[in-house]
């Protein structure tokens, strides 16, 4: 196939996994990172831990080195390095903001952009600047641990989602990108309707995420508890319920059935469905925490809980349905992390949470 030409934002866990993944395939990557970062990279290379995929046939890391990848610390410097066919956006969604004020200069010379990101509000926050004609919706479902600055591990396969829409360029785009992931191994496939691929992906965001981070308590333990399960599924169904109003259906995503889960959810007894919720949502971490223990627990004030939970909320309100449990979650989370609250708050104490509400 002919190679593509692709700018990253970011070498974080997902930038890393899918930029470096293409760049081992041949395709043209340029990364940018802050100075620091770029020097770092530029003089020791990239290492993709992604022996869990039998298919690379290695049990060691690929070290990618600098004359594989192009690294550098400016937009301005980066589009200096095209043209480029896409660029890839797969930042946290509270660095959005930063990020779009940096494209603001140079919109012109933008290509179009893959979003990647959690959340469904960061493709309109896109198109508000770089026009609906470049921007394109997307999702990742495989898991991917970050040990550093373009260090990371494939810790789960499963694959990628790009959405088409009515553009028939960007509709071309998404298939030249769907094919060279899928030759860098990465598990691509379309979907006819962003909506439908992107509140997907965030219901399974959701599930055990923000009430572990706050009750400092692992998925697993999480669903275990009665009571925390009632406040899951109630956080779940308040969630599908936005969905509905809106007309938005939930879909089966890279090798995460999606549909099963929210059968499950809204017409099995509890009975049948909490052991495989503790077995997929906690099993499946193992014994890592969610994103946002993590976030909550870096230090750096940042926590994506307002972009996944409160849009629950934010959405609820434009539809008329009621979302009191997400709203708990976003805005008790969202205390731990601005330090209104101290950490310890509601430290393994889910009676003290459930009594919120």
């Amino acid at each position: 196939m002919q190679k593509i030409s692709v700018l990253t934002f970011g070498a974080g866990a997902i930038g890393t996994y899918v930029g470096g993944s293409l760049a081992l395939s041949g395709h043209k990557v340029v990364f940018i990172e802050q100075p620091a970062v770029v020097d770092e990279l530029n003089r020791r290379g990239m290492c993709l831990d992604l022996s869990l995929d039998e298919r690379r046939n290695t049990h060691q890391p690929f070290n990618l080195p600098p004359s594989r990848f192009k690294c550098v610390a400016s937009l301005e410097e980066a589009l200096a390095q095209g043209p480029f066919d896409a660029a890839i956006f797969a930042l946290k969604s509270f660095d959005t903001a930063s990020a779009l004020e940096g494209m603001k200069p140079f919109v012109e010379q933008m290509p179009p952009v893959l979003c990647l990101q959690n959340g469904v509000e960061n493709e309109s926050r896109l198109a508000a600047v770089l026009g609906d004609g470049k921007v394109m919706a997307g999702t990742t479902t495989s898991s991917v641990g970050r040990l550093g600055a373009g260090n990371i591990v494939l810790e789960r396969l499963r694959g990628i989602g790009i959405a088409t829409g009515t553009n028939p360029v960007l509709n071309s785009l998404a298939g030249r990108l769907v094919e060279a992931m899928n030759e860098a191994l990465l598990n691509a496939g379309l979907f006819p309707r962003a909506a439908d691929m992107k509140w997907s992906k965030m219901l399974t965001n959701l599930m055990g995420n923000a009430t572990a981070a706050i009750l400092d308590m692992t998925p697993a333990e999480v669903f275990r508890h009665p009571g925390l399960y009632g406040l899951e599924m109630g956080m779940f169904r308040e969630a599908l319920k936005v969905m509905a109003a809106q007309g938005i259906h939930p879909v089966d995503l890279p090798k995460v059935p999606v549909r099963l889960l929210t059968l499950g959810v809204r017409y099995l007894p509890s009975f049948i469905v909490r052991p495989l919720m503790v077995k997929m949502v906690g099993g499946g971490r193992g014994a890592k925490m969610p994103s946002f223990h993590i976030d909550l627990h870096s230090g750096r004030g940042k926590i994506e809980v307002d972009y996944l939970n409160g849009a629950v909320v934010r959405f609820g309100e434009k539809t008329g349905v009621p979302t009191p449990i997400n709203r708990l979650l976003n805005d008790t989370l969202l205390g731990l992390v601005q330090g209104r609250q101290p950490l310890s708050e509601f430290s393994e104490q889910p009676e003290k949470l459930l009594a919120l509400l």
